[in-house]
């Protein structure tokens, strides 16, 4: 019988996702990691640290998440944590966004970690032990022209989880949240890339950050490494700000 603590990260095979699955290997934990491609140079790396299992599942489709879970059941024989770290960016203007480019990014980044936690739940309540986190975005606190639909998806995402945790917190399962703030991605150095003048555009992001630097996906790894382990037992519906006191202003 399996004696680890077992977490399942979503979107965990690159960028933020793969840091936070390393992270939590790094602390004992026994980690799956589930992503719409198992081809990205991330996923090659994570082939070479014990304990992670990979999967290859679109959880945006009905079904999916409970057989992601019940695959992690069949290889590790329990789950221990669920990191909702999926997402999908999305920019465009409102008169100029239709409506299905909203429904998707809303299937992304809210109503299949809504999907998942439930599929993690129905094993974890028999337990009566379990924690969820659900990855955010600093912009589930604050509007942001042109980001309006993700705004929208991560705001409604800190919603479920404060309702999550009120109602899962009779069976001990802790439900809470990190909300990254500029986090620096290979996304991110693509964007500035694209930026006709990038050390200007870097400089004023970063002096919006009153900590004066870009977050490191190792920064958000450790929040979610705290929530994940048994030291944050009276942490439930909280979100965690990782963004260099962007959000305190």
């Amino acid at each position: 019988m399996n004696t680890n603590r077992v977490a399942l990260v979503t979107g965990g095979t690159s960028g933020i996702g793969a840091s936070i699955a390393q992270r939590l290997v790094k602390d004992g934990l026994d980690v799956a990691v589930v992503g719409r491609s198992a081809d990205s140079p991330a996923a090659d790396g994570l082939d070479a640290v014990d304990g992670v299992f990979q999967i290859r599942a679109d959880i945006t489709r009905p079904g999916a998440p409970d057989d992601v879970v019940g695959r992690v059941i069949e290889r590790f024989g329990r789950l221990d944590v669920l990191v909702n770290n999926a997402g999908r960016r999305h920019a465009g203007l409102i008169v100029d966004t239709p409506p299905e480019e909203i429904a998707d990014v809303f299937a992304v980044n809210t109503l299949a970690a809504m999907s998942m936690t439930a599929a993690a739940a129905r094993v974890m309540i028999p337990r009566e032990d379990g924690a969820v986190i659900n990855m955010l975005s600093r912009l589930a606190s604050v509007g942001v022209a042109t980001l309006t639909a993700y705004t929208a998806s991560k705001g409604a995402l800190l919603a479920y989880t404060r309702g999550a945790a009120v109602e899962l917190a009779p069976h001990n399962i802790r439900v809470n949240a990190v909300a990254p703030g500029m986090t620096r991605t290979p996304l991110i150095d693509s964007w500035l890339a694209d930026q006709p003048d990038p050390t200007a555009a870097l400089d004023g992001v970063v002096s919006a950050i009153p900590l004066g630097r870009l977050g490191t996906v190792a920064d958000t790894a450790s929040a979610v490494s705290y929530l994940a382990s048994t030291e944050a037992s009276y942490l439930t519906g909280v979100s965690i700000p990782v963004d260099g006191g962007y959000t305190a202003q």
